[in-house]
């Protein structure tokens, strides 16, 4: 919302600064976002007398004007149609920045003739939207003064952010009322004056639906509309209002001041009452923004006998708005219900000021009180006659009491407010306070966001000062080893994310939902697990797997011309609708090939092993020592058997799933290109025991390498070979590593040949017998854990 320092100023009586009233303003969660200073922004455009303007000799639409700037004269080149000799205009020399646009001017030539500077519309000056022509400054205005100050536009603007709940505030009334009662100031007594009715008011009102509880209305005969008196106009091109003319700026006026929407009709152009009904399935309206909009009988209208004329709360008709022709006017006032304001504006995408104040809650004691301001201005600046004033319906909204014991305060804040100052202060923000221990708080009739004690203490507090809440530190707790656990598990998905983009994964983030056939494919498909309102056909079931989503990315990504996909996510799985049942996985896909086409490299697409070493890394990285890993061929139904495999740690404890994905499930899926896939369940990764780390060192003696070639049953896996070599010496070998696996020519049938690298580093020169030590430490290891025997 904006709003000018003199509008606050008439209701505020203070003699704070314009920074200490937006410092105010801020402290009390009214937020300034800016402060925007006209004085200060259009210090250097001028007013000017055009002596002359001249056609352009090679421009239709351009004339050459010789402007008299204050004792000199400049040639200026202008397009604007009403530019003309002895017309007062606002200038800007060359090297001034116009504020719409940023452009800083200079001196040029335009077809041929040189124009030294610009004369300037109000849109150009941020002034307004009017772009047609330039200013017309009036003729009493002195050639050569700076123009925002010689008309009085030199008014601050604050645009400050009212929360929801703060209709009341949606006014110059309201944001006063709530610095007087923080101290800032004094707010001005007000009173709504009373302009008595000299005859009946001749159009009847009726209201046909519950969205509008209460209606009023007048009728003022033989007005003559015109021009708003300059103050307002600039009050309304300050606040970003286009002033229209007195009978509508007078509306808009009221609507700043006291947060209070009013809609004033040509009651010439109404056929016989006024009746407040639902739409009709079908009906249009032509509004003032000169859009068509086609109504359904959810929004209300405002309709005379024959037509609508005004879509209730939000927006008037066209076809029954005021002009500088108008003589007879219908002024009307009423209470809307919020929701339906809401539900039409949104269904509509109408965005208005009185749509803004009706759903956040205006103030229904007033409804009588805007229509006798409204005349009294009407008939100041446009004469007529008023009728008495007519209402349909009664303010239905009751306010609540709310009981409060003061000490309330304290318990909850810490802060200690004394009785009388509490009381003060409900006071200044016009609630009415009765008894002694137990007080009973009348709420007044804009707030309608006190409905609980805990609302008081917050006004309290809000108006006394936030800053007055004690600073004080929580306790120190040394952590304790739980404690320390549960920091790691906490600290997991990031390591874990580390670990997988390292590994050139990029992460992805899915619904958590997906459609039913494919829930079916990967273990779901339960009632249980499906929405009751889901957001689409396509998302109609909790996942029991990352995988899918990740799957269909890869295929869409596929589809878009980008074969080669690497996907990860973290997120949990839904096993079931109870909490245990909703594990946090970390789950990632492959497709295509591994390396991109390259001179230096084969391409090769990608495989199981690739997945497994994505997972390996995954663990490794949370501590995970991957020599005690076991690997089974076991995997869910969704992986390709034989193909695929899991990581256990012990006989239970299953922290990972890999492989191929299942043709029958991609297939399923409409995916047609392999895709390869892993899942780690991050609750069951253990939490890495604490060692003794030994500080980094560079062995002095080589290491050594030494090969060896072992016929195994074709059965006996690759990591159980590789494991009890490692076990058979853990205090020298750093690393193991296949390069070859043979079967076929030479080999006994049904086993294979697995050739291997093993990397010692010894802390010492190692003897030729201790060599030998090792290495048939390794064969016997070998032989006892698989039945190997040593090639030949």
């Amino acid at each position: 919302m904006k709003i000018t320092f003199s509008w606050l100023q008439d209701f505020l009586q203070t003699n704070a600064t314009v920074q200490e009233v937006a410092d105010k303003l801020s402290m009390l969660g009214l937020v300034v976002d800016a402060i925007h200073n006209p004085g200060e922004e259009l210090k250097d455009f001028t007013v000017v007398e055009i002596l002359s303007a001249e056609k352009h000799p090679d421009a239709d639409k351009l004339k050459v004007c010789q402007v008299n700037i204050g004792g000199e004269a400049l040639q200026v080149v202008c397009g604007a149609p009403n530019a003309r000799a002895g017309m007062k205009a606002v200038f800007a020399k060359s090297g001034v920045t116009i504020p719409s646009t940023g452009v800083t001017l200079k001196s040029a030539e335009i077809r041929g003739v040189k124009s030294n500077g610009m004369m300037c519309s109000s849109r150009e000056l941020g002034l307004g939207e009017d772009c047609d022509g330039i200013i017309e400054v009036p003729d009493h205005v002195k050639v050569g003064t700076v123009y925002c100050e010689s008309l009085g536009l030199n008014d601050p603007v604050f645009d400050i952010d009212i929360t929801p709940n703060r209709g009341d505030c949606l006014g110059a009334f309201g944001l006063a009322r709530d610095l007087a009662a923080s101290g800032i100031g004094a707010l001005k007594p007000f009173k709504f004056p009373s302009v008595a009715g000299t005859y009946k008011c001749p159009i009847s009102i009726n209201i046909a639906t519950d969205a509008c509880p209460v209606f009023s209305g007048r009728l003022i005969k033989n007005v003559k509309n015109c021009e708003s008196p300059d103050w307002l106009q600039n009050r309304l091109r300050a606040i970003g209002a286009r002033p229209i003319s007195a009978l509508v700026d007078i509306t808009n006026y009221i609507n700043t001041a006291f947060g209070r929407p009013m809609h004033v009709f040509d009651a010439d152009k109404l056929s016989g009452g006024i009746t407040i009904r639902a739409a009709k399935n079908g009906e249009k309206i032509i509004a003032l923004d000169e859009k068509t909009y086609e109504l359904n009988n959810t929004m209300n209208v405002v309709a005379d006998d024959n037509f609508a004329v005004s879509i209730a709360g939000i927006i008037g008709g066209l076809e029954s708005g005021c002009t500088m022709e108008t003589t007879n006017v219908f002024i009307e006032c009423a209470v809307f219900d919020a929701i339906n304001i809401t539900l039409t504006g949104r269904n509509l995408n109408i965005i208005t000021d009185a749509r803004h104040r009706f759903e956040r809650g205006v103030d229904g004691a007033i409804v009588q009180d805007a229509i006798e301001f409204a005349t009294q201005f009407i008939i100041e600046h446009c004469g007529g006659e008023p009728s008495e004033i007519l209402t349909a319906g009664s303010n239905p909204i009751k306010m609540p009491i709310i009981e409060f014991n003061p000490a309330m305060t304290l318990r909850m804040t810490g802060v200690e407010v004394s009785n009388n100052e509490a009381k003060e202060i409900l006071t200044k923000l016009g609630f009415e306070v009765t008894g002694s221990d137990t007080w009973k708080v009348q709420v007044p009739t804009w707030r309608h966001d006190m409905k609980i004690p805990m609302d008081l203490v917050e006004e309290i507090i809000r108006i006394y000062g936030y800053d007055h809440i004690p600073v004080s530190s929580l306790p120190y707790k040394k952590s304790s080893a739980a404690d320390e656990v549960e920091k790691i598990k906490l600290c997991r998905p990031w390591t874990l994310r580390r670990a997988l983009a390292t590994r050139g994964l990029d992460e992805a983030l899915t619904w958590s939902f997906l459609k039913r056939e494919d829930s079916t494919l990967f273990g779901g498909g339960t009632e249980e697990l499906r929405l009751v309102n889901p957001i689409s056909q396509d998302l109609s079931d909790m996942r029991t797997s990352l995988l899918p989503n990740l799957i269909n990315a890869t295929q869409k990504n596929h589809d878009r011309g980008y074969p080669n996909i690497k996907l990860f996510e973290i997120g949990s799985q839904y096993n079931g609708v109870e909490p245990d049942q909703q594990p946090k996985v970390v789950a990632g896909v492959r497709s295509g090939m591994f390396v991109e086409k390259h001179w230096l490299d084969k391409s090769r697409p990608v495989d199981i092993f690739d997945v497994k070493a994505d997972a390996l890394a995954a663990l490794e990285a949370c501590g995970v020592e991957l020599s005690k890993l076991s690997i089974i061929s076991e995997a869910p139904n969704w992986y390709h058997p034989g193909r695929s495999g899991t990581l256990c740690l012990g006989p239970k404890n299953k922290l990972a799933y890999f492989g191929e994905i299942h043709p029958y499930v991609l297939s399923s899926m409409g995916v047609d290109q392999n895709v390869v896939g892993f899942e780690i369940f991050v609750e069951n990764i253990p939490v890495a025991k604490k060692k003794n780390v030994k500080p980094l060192s560079v062995s002095q003696h080589q290491p050594l390498t030494r090969d060896f070639a072992f016929i195994v049953h074709q059965d006996v896996k690759a990591a159980d070979l590789m494991n009890s070599v490692y076990k058979a010496a853990k205090d020298l070998i750093t690393d193991t590593k296949i390069f070859d696996v043979y079967q076929g020519k030479g080999i006994t049938d049904n086993h294979k040949s697995i050739a291997l690298s093993v990397i010692l580093q010894p802390d010492k020169t190692l003897t030729d017998i201790e060599i030998k030590q090792v290495s048939d430490s390794i064969i016997d290891a070998v032989k006892a854990a698989t039945g190997g025997e040593l090639r030949s």
